[in-house]
């Protein structure tokens, strides 16, 4: 897969997680740039969730998104 097509996945599945977690801000998405575990960290610290909880939560999501390949990427 080439860079400019997992910077469209990464864009789209931002909006997605936007919709999921709104409490994220746009500074965090970029500094997650697509890695799974600043994702579960950032939903720790914005919803004081415990991390089982946050993973649980990513795990629900990539689930429900089956097409998320962002997390392999980066």
């Amino acid at each position: 897969m080439n860079k400019d097509k997992i910077d469209g996945n990464w864009k789209q599945f931002k909006g997605k997680m936007k919709e999921k977690w709104g409490k994220l801000t746009d500074d965090d998405f970029q500094c997650m740039e697509g890695k799974r575990e600043q994702l579960i960290g950032k939903i720790q610290e914005r919803y004081g969730y415990a991390r089982d909880q946050a993973e649980k939560e990513v795990r629900a999501w990539e689930s429900h998104n089956k097409d998320c390949h962002w997390c392999n990427h980066y």
